[in-house]
């Protein structure tokens, strides 16, 4: 039990520094909340107008609050940086550093003692995550949960997923964009973020596997009445936490983000997860690689049959059993010793966790895939690894060999696609460069390139692509992402030029370019594409390039790997 409270070191004591920090909060708060006794409880809300998906979150952070006072402790609401995925130009991923760096430091500025996380759109709960393990203060996470299902013209939309399809479909002629456009109005039906297993949805999942949240509260719909008992309850568990003196390096272990790896491929989970997880292990000087995602993942059977990779969406989840009984599924897989948040092991919260409805959830005897989890691919062509969705692939591109179609850039591409005389067909590779950390910057979700339309026109549905980008959880197709070095680090992506022979192996997790080593060695970086990488000269933008590290160790900022704890030093006055 903890027997001094951090925030004590503010408000107790009888001189200048102490009298400032207490008259300033006596604002209609009691005195014993000011005296030095009692918990205070901040909570970290990534509520914005411009992040759709976390708009409730102010509603949320009320139920929170009912739950730190009925314990004993104070509440404190605290605006945090919040990135709205659908939003912010030039991508989302540019900010979740700076987002994970000024959380950090507010939480060691401020007088508090523990912290309720509230995320739910897809970089802020990696980004709240990476500050708590950084930090070190008891926390404990609310997601804000998915949104209900819309339908259109009686078929039920999958946010993001339908959107890569309809537009497709738009380019193939096969539905007109004033359908698609009809469409747009149905998709978005209430609060809360996508409705599929996308990025949002799969760190929900992660910070569920990871300990990090109340079992049984990731994925509870936005607007359920239970996401308000389960964030109050969260207030309340928040200063037992404080009491207890557990901080998230007791919950997050080696062992919790292997068991976050195989909870991420029985759901169908996003590979933005590979990056955020990489990123959070790094903050706690955890050792985790690319090749501990294919150890602990690539076996794992799919058992979540939700888009992309299925048929069904997250509410469907939850009246099904929730992830808790998806993962009663794979429980053998999983470590029994890493705790939660509550101090008991996840594990234990499998029992009696039965399936409602095993078209959702499969049977561990009849999965949807046997072998579903990301692979990690290796080769001349992605030396530090890239990684691939097999769930969404097409199985019969999972080996392919195709002539190389290459794009400068991601405006190239834009501008070259649909050219009637591009030379291109079905079996080419389509490679995209330039779209990097570094070089882009930030690491886009363009990786699931659109198909040349007069491929699509055609009846094709899936080529193999492969860059040094990202891709939506929400995508599918036969996609090589997260290529490392990228292009604009010097990586071999550099130097691939148009004609040249790809192979890709994914069961024999190969990616190779049919170059001889002498010719790639005397060939030169891309003029074209190397005019195409970012050259900021000030701000985050700059900083940012100047320090983010490659996709293939989370692509974190070199200075930020680690932590510093909840120590300061000085005092403000």
């Amino acid at each position: 039990m903890v027997d001094h409270l951090r925030s004590a070191d503010w408000y107790a004591g009888t001189d200048r520094n102490a009298y400032i920090h207490r008259a300033w909060m006596r604002r209609g708060t009691p005195d014993s909340a000011l005296d030095g006794s009692r918990p205070q409880i901040a909570i970290a809300n990534t509520a914005s107008d411009l992040t759709p998906c976390n708009k409730h979150f102010d509603q949320v952070a009320e139920s929170v609050k009912a739950g730190v006072w009925e314990a004993g402790g104070v509440p404190l609401n605290l605006p945090v940086v919040s990135i709205g995925e659908t939003q912010v130009k030039p991508t989302a991923m540019l900010w979740r550093n700076m987002a994970a760096m000024a959380i950090e430091e507010m939480l060691r500025a401020n007088p508090i003692d523990g912290v309720v996380l509230l995320g739910g759109c897809d970089k802020t709960i990696p980004a709240l995550l990476m500050a708590a393990a950084s930090v070190d203060l008891p926390a404990v996470v609310v997601p804000g949960g998915p949104m209900l299902t819309g339908h259109f013209r009686g078929e039920a939309l999958g946010c993001g997923t339908d959107v890569w399809r309809l537009s497709e479909e738009v380019r193939a002629g096969t539905i007109t964009n004033g359908q698609f456009r009809e469409s747009e109005g149905s998709m978005i039906r209430s609060a809360g973020h996508c409705n599929t297993m996308g990025t949002a949805s799969t760190m929900a999942v992660v910070a569920e596997a990871l300990g990090m949240t109340i079992p049984g509260s990731s994925g509870i719909p936005a607007p359920d009445a239970r996401l308000l008992s389960g964030a109050h309850a969260a207030g309340a568990l928040a200063v037992s936490l404080v009491e207890e003196g557990r901080r998230p390096s007791d919950v997050m272990t080696r062992e919790s983000f292997l068991n976050a790896i195989v909870a991420v491929a029985a759901t169908g989970g996003s590979t933005n997860s590979v990056v955020h997880l990489l990123a959070i292990a790094g903050r706690l000087g955890i050792e985790l690689s690319l090749d501990d995602f294919d150890r602990a993942g690539s076996h794992v059977p799919l058992l979540v049959n939700l888009q992309p990779s299925g048929e069904y969406l997250m509410d469907d989840l939850y009246r099904a059993g929730g992830i808790l009984a998806a993962l009663a599924g794979v429980r053998d897989l999983l470590s029994p010793e890493p705790i939660t948040v509550t101090g008991r092991p996840l594990t234990e919260y499998l029992d009696d966790r039965p399936v409602y409805d095993d078209t959702v959830i499969r049977p561990r005897e009849t999965p949807l895939m046997l072998d579903a989890g990301i692979a990690v691919l290796r080769g001349n062509l992605a030396p530090s690894g890239a990684i691939i969705k097999p769930a969404a692939a097409s199985p019969e591109l999972l080996t392919h060999r195709g002539r190389a179609v290459v794009f400068e850039s991601i405006e190239d591409f834009r501008a070259r696609i649909d050219l009637p005389d591009l030379d291109v067909d079905e079996n080419s590779v389509l490679v995209l460069r330039g779209c990097g950390p570094r070089g882009y910057p930030g690491m886009p979700e363009v990786g699931n390139m659109p198909l040349p339309a007069k491929l699509l026109e055609k009846g094709v549905r899936d080529m193999v692509r492969i860059s040094d980008a990202r891709m939506s959880g929400t995508a599918y197709g036969t996609v090589v992402l997260h290529a490392a070095p990228e292009a604009a680090a010097g990586g071999p992506l550099s130097l691939v030029r148009t004609g040249d022979w790809i192979e890709l192996d994914v069961p024999g997790r190969r990616l190779h370019l049919d170059v001889p080593e002498e010719e790639l060695a005397a060939r030169t970086p891309s003029e074209a594409s190397a005019a195409a990488y970012a050259a900021p000269t000030r701000g985050w933008a700059k900083l940012y390039v100047d320090h983010v590290m490659q996709a293939d160790t989370g692509a974190d900022l070199d200075f930020l790997v680690g932590s510093s704890g909840s120590a300061v030093a000085r005092e403000s006055h």
